[in-house]
């Protein structure tokens, strides 16, 4: 290189805050390393600055136990000596929802703005690999770059531009989302460490520097180097000054700086004088070997996982658009209360956390968080549900008398939805404040006559449902303006089939007596099959399903199928021992009985006795204490059985899109994986799975040098495959992250229900006993056959509505401004997924988030019942854009770019 080059030597660590060690022991080393670096910039300026590892979080945790020192850490943030942000917590790409990303940047983004501004840096040290969106997400966060350590092969300088897909000649590349965005990357070709503990010693440095600056310089393209001078939980080297001066001493071609981000890119961006790789969509290790991609965190622990799906649908699906209707009404937006909960559900996002990658210790503590979280999230829920609720003119009821009990279901999803319904109503209540005995209070409650309700909709059709009489129960309530309010009542369970709430709206029914019992067909059409109008699903001796999609009548068959085998690896990865015979339950005979068989739902009841291995054997703890890489092992299954029960519920309802699946089964064995199969036994050479905004395509088979006998990726929502023009099947979940699309001929979609394993894995020997899952799981999926366009059939859609729960109260009889059928909001478009509505807290103005899942441009057709001023277009930061002009109707028609991230926000 003609120009002399600079060595740009940044201070950081790599702080997760729980991992090998739990939380508070972490936490103890983080209180010390901040002590020391605030009392090395109180010496002067020769130290010139730190990064905080991007996350704010640290903050936080810092002043959570040193508060008086705030005042003296801003200080030093604001002169530009410590660096935070710009997220709150390092996350999971792969394994947290598209909106928990955002919430992540929108929160740290704040939070740094409390002490100054956040560093724009799209900071990914050692994130698990990294979504497609991704550089769509740093530019509309004002990001121009992406700093990260995987997903990426350096291939090293050539003198050439790679061209491989996902390998790059040099540390400095293009990285293009699918949309076109484009950012600077900066792979971290000699990880995140590679300045780390700086000799000043002369003989040391010379021998450090010598490979130091030649590793370097293999893989960068300009004179503009980058030292990491830190590592995971790396205490600050404060002599860091003084071994920068030995260096310069040993080499004065060279320019050796403490430096930052910032002058760094800025230096790079200047120095850049020749064509980069240009290295597009979602990086995931997809040219190395495949086994250190660590893809399988996505099935370690999956109660997390599971907890987090539910966490997050919860806040962003309901909680949020259920209190910005309920603002409409009056009711404060609780941005306070939401604020709380994202926190506490993201300081569960980071991957040595939502990956189920630690000590047994910190798993427990995350599920406490997830409770946490959960718990203001449902509060928040029932408050403006009730509000909407109460607003509802019920008064079309009153014609069946003061009995009638009116029912308000919430469809909070982006689509108009139809699907069972289960609540709990009380028929009669009796508060204690009435001066009743207790026996007396019983006694009247237990004579209350439940028979003869049916239920109506608000034109006065009636509705199939179930009635379960629950008997006398205890209650409260918690009035805002007085004591708790206790009472015994008479409790029903209502269960039916909403038909066609609007999307992000409700509709209203009631139970009421004196109306004929609606009359309708079962679903049973055979001893083991069921069907509506669009699907037969047909069980067979052994458990497993056909489904026919009549509208191709297209067949499916050996759905449901389970596969166990043996795994040897640990959190991170799987390892099938070498030779080992897959067990599957094909051929083994299951009991199975019809579980409901209601107007508007059948069930079948399948129940396996499956006998499989206990353990691994011996071999496998001896190699665990040897520190043998899980590849090398050698160990295999135990001889020794146990019987795993499996109890699988397949439901169809009357307006169902897809085939229900729900898989209970109590864990007793250890060291194993258990997955569902879906054969498809269409012709494809991919497949797409949702990932963050965005419903990636991705191939069946791997790359030329993909070692790794297993495949499995990472999903969110659902996995599909397609055969154009004829036929696909989605297959959706909750919260099971982990599938393979299986090299078998028949391309099966297989989903991981479990994966138990006994250590962390990684740079010691970490026992995780907990970890091998033993206990109760409960699982569930949906089957969704289409024709083949996941899109436009609505497949996709009905995979996103499946991770929503559904919502609903009773009220009473009463006047109010809303209608019974009512959604304040409408909107249009086939190709755009719906992803939030929520309320900015400085503005007061509502934000709604689509995506667009194709690859051609569409258009966004929005209605709004709401008064507002005007529509603008806006980012995930919520920054207000340009104003958009309104339509003849006076609503909104936006042409949207394909795969474009789309924010609206409505000015009131």
């Amino acid at each position: 290189m003609s120009k002399k080059r600079t060595a740009h030597i940044i201070s950081h660590t790599h702080w997760d805050r729980e991992w090998y060690l739990p939380y508070e022991k972490h936490h103890v080393r983080l209180v010390s390393l901040v002590d020391a670096l605030l009392d090395k910039l109180d010496e002067g300026s020769e130290f010139k600055s730190f990064y905080l590892d991007g996350q704010t979080i640290i903050l936080e945790d810092y002043l959570q136990v040193r508060p008086e020192q705030k005042e003296r850490l801003e200080k030093y943030i604001r002169e530009g000596r410590i660096f935070i942000g710009p997220w709150y917590i390092l996350q999971d790409a792969f394994l947290t929802s598209s909106e928990a990303n955002v919430r992540n940047m929108q929160v740290g983004h704040k939070d740094a703005a409390r002490y100054g501004q956040p560093a724009k840096v799209g900071y990914f040290p050692d994130t698990f690999g990294l979504t497609g969106q991704t550089p769509q997400l740093m530019l509309q966060s004002g990001i121009t770059n992406a700093i990260f350590g995987r997903g990426v092969k350096p291939t090293g300088f050539n003198n050439t531009v790679s061209d491989g897909g996902f390998e790059s000649s040099f540390s400095e590349l293009i990285w293009e989302g699918p949309d076109g965005s484009k950012v600077l990357g900066i792979l971290f070709a000699n990880w995140y460490s590679n300045g780390n503990e700086v000799p000043v010693n002369a003989e040391e440095a010379k021998v450090y520097w010598e490979r130091k600056l030649a590793d370097a310089e293999k893989y960068t393209s300009t004179p503009e180097l980058l030292f990491m001078n830190g590592v995971d939980h790396q205490p600050v080297q404060l002599d860091l000054p003084e071994a920068i001066r030995t260096a310069e001493e040993l080499y004065p071609d060279t320019r050796f700086i403490h430096s930052n981000f910032a002058d760094y890119l800025s230096s790079v961006e200047r120095a850049i004088d020749r064509e980069l790789s240009t290295v597009k969509g979602e990086l995931r290790s997809q040219r190395t070997d495949g086994w250190g991609t660590l893809v399988n965190t996505a099935s370690a622990r999956i109660y997390l996982k599971q907890m987090n799906q539910l966490g997050q649908a919860l806040l962003e699906k309901v909680a949020e658009p259920l209190a910005s209707f309920a603002h409409l009404l009056g009711r404060d937006y609780p941005h306070h209360l939401f604020t709380y909960a994202w926190k506490t559900l993201m300081q569960n996002h980071p991957h040595d956390s939502i990956c189920g990658c630690s000590v047994d210790e910190v798993h427990r503590e995350m599920v406490t968080r997830f409770d946490k979280s959960r718990h203001v999230a449902e509060a928040i829920i029932d408050d403006s549900m009730r509000t909407l609720a109460e607003a509802v003119n019920t008064k079309v009821f009153t014609e069946y008398g003061e009995d009638a009990i009116p029912v308000v279901a919430f469809n909070t999803s982006g689509w108009e939805r139809s699907g069972v319904i289960t609540l709990e109503l009380d028929a009669e209540r009796l508060y204690f404040r009435e001066g009743h005995t207790l026996e007396e209070t019983a006694r009247r409650m237990n004579a209350v006559d439940v028979s003869g309700y049916v239920l109506v909709d608000e034109e006065g059709n009636s509705i199939a449902s179930q009635l379960e009489d629950l008997g006398l129960q205890f209650g409260y309530d918690l009035p805002d303006d007085k004591f708790r309010q206790p009472y015994m009542c008479r409790r029903i369970r209502l269960t039916f089939e909403a038909e066609q709430v609007p999307a992000l709206g409700l509709k209203t029914y009631a139970l009421v007596r004196g109306v004929p019992v609606p009359k309708a067909a079962s679903l049973l059409s055979g001893k083991r099959r069921m069907e509506n109008e669009l699907l037969k699903v047909e069980i067979t001796a052994d458990g497993s399903f056909s489904v026919t999609d009549k509208k191709t009548g297209h067949t499916y068959r050996d759905l449901g199928v389970y596969e166990n085998v043996g795994d040897i690896g640990n959190e991170y990865m799987f390892r099938q021992p070498e030779g080992e015979p897959v067990l599957t339950t094909q051929g083994l005979k299951a009991k199975i009985q019809v579980l409901e068989d209601s107007p508007y739902r059948a069930s079948f009841e399948i129940v396996h006795h499956w006998e499989i291995p206990a353990s691994a054997d011996a071999t496998l703890d001896r190699e665990q204490r040897e520190l043998v890489y899980y590849p090398h092992r050698k160990a295999q299954r135990s001889t020794e059985k146990v019987t795993l029960v499996i109890r699988t519920v397949v439901s169809l309802s009357r307006r169902g899109r897809g085939v229900e699946i729900e898989s209970s089964f109590n864990n007793t064995a250890k060291d194993h994986r258990i997955r569902m199969l879906f054969p498809t036994d269409l012709r494809a050479d991919d497949h797409q799975v949702d990932s963050m905004f965005e419903v990636v395509r991705r191939n069946n088979v791997p790359a030329a040098e993909w070692e790794n006998p297993s495949n499995t990726q990472h999903q969110q929502a659902f996995v599909d495959v397609s055969e154009a023009r004829k036929a696909g099947l989605t297959v959706a979940n909750l919260g099971l992250n982990e599938y393979e699309v299986l090299r078998d001929g028949r391309n099966t979609i297989a989903i991981t229900l479990l994966r138990a394993v006994g250590e962390l894995g990684d740079w010691g020997l970490f026992p995780t006993p907990e970890a091998q899952c033993l206990g109760e799981h409960t699982v569930r999926l949906e089957v969704i056959p289409h024709d083949g366009d996941g899109i436009a059939s609505g497949a996709f859609a009905e995979g996103y509505q499946f991770q929503i729960p559904w919502i609903a109260v009773q009220t009473g009889v009463h006047d109010g401004p809303v209608p019974t059928q009512f959604a304040p909001l409408s909107w249009e478009s086939r190709e755009l997924a719906f992803s939030s509505l929520k309320m900015n807290e400085e503005t007061g103005d509502l934000h709604l988030r689509w995506y667009n899942m194709c690859g051609q441009e569409t258009e966004l057709t929005l209605s709004s019942g709401i008064e507002h001023r005007a529509f603008h277009k806006s980012n995930i930061l919520e920054v207000p854009g340009e104003k958009l002009t309104a339509n003849a109707a006076g609503g909104l028609s936006l042409p949207v770019k394909p795969y474009e991230i789309i924010t609206v926000r409505i000015e009131r």
